[in-house]
């Protein structure tokens, strides 16, 4: 009877483990996130078919991860959730493919001379990498891909020269806005 009841006990966890949201998208971080893009901007100015305007956000995009990626630990540890649950796995492989798809269609752009029509590809790849994480999460984080996502087609749409307002808008504003909601409402 015990080793029964032991089994049952396993199984309401794993299935409670399985229903989880993953909570721990920083907002405090995504503010950060979004002050390192509004800089990234005025350094890098408008898109021009240059590599060392590739290079600029490609800094800023590692300097973004690693904030979001130290934000997240850090509110992880804070709430004394596992560092590597179930929520923070399922994240992970939702969001990740369309990163990498991300990056091997940059490589593409920069390599056929599309190099300033890239704020609208990374605009709307990041969004999909958001909705799709974000489906494990709160409700507010996949409503931000959304807008990233209507950010990078409005970035298609509009001469390419006005890109660097649009990764302002998109990876400056959105993260600075939405971060303040997701650290209000969500735990920081």
């Amino acid at each position: 009877m015990h080793d029964h009841a032991l089994e049952h006990l396993r199984y309401i966890r794993h299935t409670m483990e399985r229903a989880a949201a993953f909570t721990a998208v920083p907002g405090w971080g995504g503010v950060i996130m979004g002050a390192t893009a509004l800089a990234t901007t005025a350094i890098a100015g408008p898109p021009h078919d240059s590599r060392q305007w590739v290079a600029i956000w490609i800094g800023d995009a590692l300097v973004a991860a690693a904030i979001g990626v130290a934000a997240m630990i850090m509110k992880i540890r804070r709430s004394a959730s596992p560092l590597v649950g179930e929520p923070t796995r399922r994240f992970a492989l939702a969001y990740l493919p369309p990163i990498a798809a991300g990056a091997i269609v940059t490589i593409v752009f920069a390599a056929n001379g599309l190099i300033r029509r890239l704020p609208g590809w990374w605009l709307l790849s990041y969004g999909t990498a958001l909705t799709t994480g974000g489906a494990m999460s709160v409700r507010v984080v996949p409503m931000m891909g959304v807008c990233f996502m209507l950010l990078g087609v409005a970035a298609f749409a509009a001469p390419a020269e006005w890109g660097h307002l649009f990764m302002a808008a998109g990876f400056g504003g959105l993260h600075v806005g939405f971060g303040f909601v997701i650290a209000r409402h969500y735990g920081g």
